[in-house]
C-alpha cells in the first residue's frame, strides 16, 4: 500500500446507477475559450452528456452549481467523446460524439450572463452520421498529412474501418484476419492506424493503404458503408505481444523519442515508430487504464498507470517513482490544466466517481482531542470488577449444558484406526522415504513421509490413520509399508513391512439374521470355540446367546452371521450377498489359528465339503462386464459429440469471420444443444466409471473367497494356492486396454492346456498372442467351469511342465492383526541382514524388516 494518498482537489458522483467506460472521459478547452485552461467532458452510456470546469473554493471542496457548465441526455448510449477541429472552414475544437449507430458532431459555446446564475453554455449539432454498423471505438488526426483539420476513423464490431473528412464519408475497409475489436489510435509521424487484433499481435496499416486499396465496384452513395468489402489490406508491421491490450497511446515530448505506449493485461510496452520495442515492464497487478503526459529528464516519458487494487503509479520509462492510492478503481485517467493548476489528474471510475487529484505530502490537520482527566473511582472499580467476575462464573457453570439447535447438520461418523509406524536404523540410511499403501477404498490420512538422514541407531516415528473412504467394502483389509533409502555409497535399498486392519474397522456387531442367499459351512477337525473366545472384540459378555451366533453389519449396509454348530465340528456364514462371505470367512480362519497355535495345537485343519457357487459368482463377472461395455459405449459417443461439437465450431467461426455476415441457420443452438450433449455424456461416463470400481472391488472378494473355498476343497499346498492366486487374481487395477476378463481367461487357458490338459493334443494348441477384450464372458465361464471339472477329476496345479517360464512365486508367510486398541505400533528396521521367518518379513541384500 502506498505511504501518500492521492490529495483530492475536486470530487464528485456522476448521477445514479450510470456507467462508464474508457472513452467516456476527454478534457480540452472544448468552448474555445482561450483561457488555457480544460474543461472535462464525461458522456456515459445512459446517455448523459456533462461538461464541467472546476472552481473549489479549497481544496477537497465538493461540486458547486456553478461547476457544472452542461448537462443534457443524448437519448443513446455515449461509446466515446473527442474534441479536435472536425467542422471545415474553421479550426476551432468541436465536441465528437460516438453512439452505437451515430457520430455527432457539436459546437459548444457559452453565453456571458448579466444576473448572478452566471454564464450559459448551450451545444449546437453541426452535423452527424448514420452508421449501418455498430460502432466499437474511434480515433482521429490529420489523415493523409491535412493541415488545419481532423478527420474520424470508427472501427465497427466486425472489423470494418469507417473514414470521414468531416461532414462526408471517405471509404471503409475491413481488417484481414478479424475477430474482436482491439484499441484503436493514430500514429501522425507515419500516417498509420495502430491497433491490437484478437491474435495478441500489434498491427500497424498505412492510411495511404487503406486508401488506394479500393473497392472492386466503387460507389459514391452512402449506401458505400453497406457494401464495401474491401480488397485484402497489406499490413505496415506486426508485434506479437502475447496478450490482450487496454489501450493504446501515441506521444512525442520534445525531450524523449517518439514512442507508441501499449498497456497490455500484465506487461507494459514501449514500441518505436517500427514496431520494435523500446522497452517493457512487466506489471505485478491487475491495469485499468493508463497515459503517457510528459518527459522530465531527457530520453524518458513519464506515464500513469492506474489498477484493479486502487492505486495509480508513475514510472519513469521502468522506474517507479510514486505510488499513490485512490479512492475508486479508475477506468480512465487524464492530465489537464484547471484554474490555473497545471498537472491535474483526472480519474474517472466505471460508476461515476469523477476525482480531480494531485500528488503531494500536505499535513493532516487533524488532531486528537485532549483526554478529560478525572478521579480513580477505586469502590466503583471494584463493584464492577466483582460483577464481571460473577457472569464469568456463571458462564463457566453452564458451558457442559447443550443447548437445543434448531439448524440440522448432516454429518457422517466414519471409524478409523491409528496407526504407529517405528523407523528403526542400524546403518546410516540417506533420504528415506515411508510410503504407506492399503485397498480402495480403504484411505489413509497421509500416504508419503520423508525424512531426514537417519544415523545409525536412530529411529523416526509416524502416525496415521486409516479409514473407509467408499460405498462397498474392500477386498483385502491388509497394508504395507515401504522405506526406500541410500547407503553412504549410494546404493538404492527398500526395506517393507505388512500389517493387517482390524475387522471392526470396516463393520461392528448386530442382531443375527435367519434368512439369508448365500451360505457357506466351514469344517474342522476340532470342537467349536465360542466366540466370546475368538470374537471379543464383537461379543457382549453378559450376552450369552452370543457364545454361538454372531452378527454383522458392515458399513456399506449389508449383514453376515457367523453361527458355531453346538453338535458338530461346523461354523457357518451366511449373507444376502457372496462377495460379503469373504473378509468374515476370512477373519475366522485367521482367529481359529490363532486360538490353537496359541494353545500348542499343531494338527488343526479347515476343509469345505459343499459346493462350489459359480453361479452366483458368475453374476458378479457378468455385471462387471457389463459395466465395461458401457464404458466403450460412453467413450465412443463422446468422440462422436466431440467431433460433432468442433465442425460446428469451425462453421460458426467461419460464418463470424465472414465480411459479410450470413445468417446462422441455427448453428448456436446445435452448438449449445451438442454441448449439453457431451457433458450428459461425460457425467454418465464418470459415474459408469464409479461403478465399474465397486464392481471390480466386490468382484476380487468373491474371487478371494472362491480361491479359498476351491484350496480347502482340494487340500490345495501353498504353491498351489500361488498359482491359484496369480491365475484368478493377475491385475491389482482394472482398466479399459487390460480388463480381468480377458486376463484370467488367458491364464485359465494357459493351465487347462499344460498341467490340467488331458492329453498332449491340447498341449499342442498355441494361445494368443494378443489379449483384447472379449465380446462376451461366455468363454470365461466355460473355462472356470472346465477348470474346477478338471481339479475335482484329481488334476493337480504345477508349473514344472515349462521350465523356461517358470518363476518362483512369493507369497507372504503371514500378517500379525493390528489389535482393536486406538493406537499400534509397526517397526521397520534398516541395514539388518537377519532373516525373520514370522510377521510378513523379508531380507534382500543386506535389508531386514520385521513387524
Amino acid at each position: 500500500m502506498s505511504l501518500f494518498k492521492a490529495r483530492d482537489w475536486w470530487s464528485t458522483i456522476l448521477g445514479e446507477k450510470e456507467e462508464f467506460d474508457q472513452g467516456c472521459l476527454c478534457v480540452a478547452d472544448v468552448d474555445n475559450s482561450g483561457s488555457g485552461q480544460d474543461k472535462i467532458i464525461v458522456g456515459s452510456y445512459m446517455g448523459y452528456l456533462r461538461i464541467f470546469n472546476p472552481h473549489p473554493m479549497k481544496p477537497g471542496d465538493g461540486v458547486q452549481p456553478e461547476d457544472l457548465l452542461l448537462e443534457v441526455q443524448l437519448r443513446e448510449p455515449i461509446l466515446q467523446v473527442e474534441v479536435g477541429k472536425f467542422v471545415s472552414g474553421t479550426e476551432g475544437l468541436h465536441l465528437a460524439v460516438l453512439h452505437c449507430r451515430k457520430l455527432c458532431v457539436y459546437a459548444v459555446s457559452g453565453t456571458l450572463g448579466n444576473v448572478e446564475h452566471g454564464n450559459q453554455y448551450q451545444i449546437k449539432l453541426m452535423y452527424e452520421h448514420n452508421l449501418q454498423r455498430t460502432a466499437c471505438n474511434m480515433t482521429y488526426g490529420p489523415f493523409g498529412g491535412v493541415k488545419g483539420r481532423d478527420l474520424i476513423c470508427i472501427q465497427s464490431m466486425d472489423g470494418m474501418l469507417m473514414l470521414f473528412e468531416q461532414e462526408s464519408y471517405a471509404f471503409g475497409r475491413f481488417l484481414p484476419g478479424f475477430l474482436l475489436p482491439g484499441p484503436l489510435t493514430y500514429n501522425s509521424r507515419t500516417d498509420s492506424f495502430i491497433t491490437v487484433s484478437s491474435c495478441r499481435q500489434v498491427e500497424s496499416y498505412k492510411y495511404q493503404v487503406l486508401a488506394f486499396a479500393t473497392d472492386a465496384d466503387e460507389r459514391q452513395e452512402p449506401e458505400q458503408q453497406k457494401l464495401s468489402s474491401g480488397k485484402r489490406l497489406v499490413v505496415d508491421w506486426v508485434l506479437n505481444i502475447g496478450e490482450q491490450a487496454l489501450d493504446i497511446c501515441v506521444v512525442s515530448f520534445n525531450q524523449a523519442v517518439s514512442s507508441v505506449f501499449v498497456l497490455g493485461e500484465r506487461n507494459f510496452f514501449c514500441l518505436k515508430d517500427n514496431g520494435q520495442i523500446r522497452f517493457m515492464k512487466k506489471l505485478d497487478y491487475s491495469p485499468s487504464c493508463f497515459i503517457p503526459y510528459c518527459s522530465v529528464e531527457e530520453g524518458t516519458i513519464n506515464t500513469l498507470i492506474g489498477n484493479h487494487g486502487k492505486m495509480l503509479n508513475v514510472y519513469q520509462d521502468v522506474t517507479l517513482k510514486w505510488a499513490t492510492q485512490l479512492p475508486h478503481i479508475p477506468v480512465s485517467v487524464k492530465v489537464a490544466n484547471l484554474q490555473d493548476l497545471k498537472g491535474v489528474i483526472v480519474t474517472l471510475s466505471d460508476n461515476g466517481h469523477l476525482q480531480c487529484s494531485y500528488l503531494g505530502t500536505d499535513p493532516s490537520l487533524f488532531q486528537a482531542p485532549r483526554v478529560d482527566s478525572r478521579e480513580i473511582n477505586y469502590e466503583e472499580f471494584n463493584a464492577e470488577m466483582k460483577e464481571l467476575q460473577k457472569i464469568i462464573k456463571e458462564a463457566t457453570k453452564t458451558q457442559g449444558i447443550l443447548l437445543p439447535i434448531d439448524s440440522e447438520v448432516k454429518a457422517e461418523a466414519v471409524p478409523s484406526v491409528t496407526v504407529k509406524i517405528t523407523i528403526q536404523s542400524r546403518v546410516t540410511a540417506q533420504k528415506p522415504n515411508l510410503a504407506v499403501c492399503v485397498q480402495a477404498p480403504l484411505a489413509v490420512t497421509c500416504d508419503q513421509f520423508i525424512f531426514d538422514d537417519l544415523e545409525p541407531d536412530s529411529s523416526e516415528t509416524v502416525v496415521l490413520s486409516v479409514f473407509l473412504k467408499g460405498s462397498c467394502s474392500p477386498s483385502e483389509l491388509e497394508g504395507s509399508c515401504v522405506v526406500s533409502y541410500s547407503t553412504p555409497t549410494g546404493i538404492p535399498k527398500v526395506a517393507q513391512c505388512n500389517f493387517r486392519l482390524p475387522l471392526r474397522l470396516i463393520c461392528f456387531p448386530t442382531q443375527s439374521s435367519k434368512a439369508a442367499n448365500h451360505k457357506l459351512t466351514i469344517d474342522t477337525n476340532k470342537p467349536p470355540i465360542s466366540f466370546l473366545t475368538i470374537f471379543p472384540d464383537f461379543v457382549d459378555p453378559s450376552e450369552d446367546d452370543q457364545a454361538n451366533v454372531l452378527g454383522f453389519q458392515f458399513l456399506t449396509g449389508s449383514k453376515t452371521t457367523l453361527l458355531a454348530s453346538k453338535t458338530s465340528q461346523r461354523y457357518r456364514i451366511q449373507s444376502d450377498q457372496l462377495e460379503d462371505l469373504w473378509l468374515i470367512t476370512k477373519e475366522l480362519m485367521l482367529r481359529l489359528e490363532e486360538h490353537f497355535k496359541k494353545q500348542n495345537c499343531k494338527d488343526f485343519a479347515c476343509s469345505f465339503s459343499g459346493s462350489i457357487p459359480l453361479q452366483e459368482y458368475f453374476e458378479l463377472i457378468d455385471r462387471h462386464f457389463e459395466l465395461r461395455l458401457n464404458a466403450e459405449k460412453f467413450q465412443e459417443l463422446l468422440s462422436e459429440r466431440a467431433v460433432q461439437f468442433r465442425a460446428i465450431e469451425r462453421r460458426l467461426l467461419t460464418r463470424f469471420k465472414d465480411k459479410t455476415p450470413a445468417p446462422l441457420q441455427h448453428l448456436d443452438t446445435l452448438l449449445e444443444g451438442t454441448f449439453r450433449e457431451v457433458i450428459a455424456l461425460a457425467d454418465a461416463a464418470e459415474e459408469n466409471q464409479a461403478n465399474i470400481f465397486q464392481a471390480f472391488t466386490k468382484l476380487k472378494s468373491a474371487t478371494h473367497l472362491v480361491i479359498m473355498l476351491i484350496s480347502l476343497w482340494q487340500k490345495l499346498s501353498t504353491d498351489q494356492v500361488a498359482i491359484l492366486e496369480a491365475t484368478f487374481l493377475p491385475l491389482a487395477e482394472d482398466t479399459q486396454e487390460l480388463g480381468w476378463e480377458e486376463t484370467v481367461d488367458a491364464a485359465i487357458s494357459y493351465l487347462l492346456r499344460t498341467c490340467l490338459s488331458k492329453s498332449s493334443k491340447e498341449q499342442a494348441l498355441t494361445l494368443s498372442s494378443q489379449l483384447c477384450m472379449p465380446k462376451d464372458t461366455s468363454r470365461l465361464k466355460k473355462n472356470i467351469t472346465l477348470f474346477c471339472d478338471r481339479l475335482a477329476k484329481g488334476g493337480r496345479l504345477s508349473l514344472s511342465t515349462d521350465s523356461a517360464t517358470q518363476q518362483a512365486a512369493v507369497m507372504p508367510g503371514g500378517c500379525t492383526t493390528i489389535t482393536e486398541s486406538d493406537l499400534e505400533e509397526r517397526t521397520v528396521i534398516l541395514g539388518s541382514t537377519a532373516m525373520f521367518p514370522t510377521n510378513c518379513c523379508t531380507a534382500r541384500q543386506g535389508v531386514g524388516i520385521y513387524s
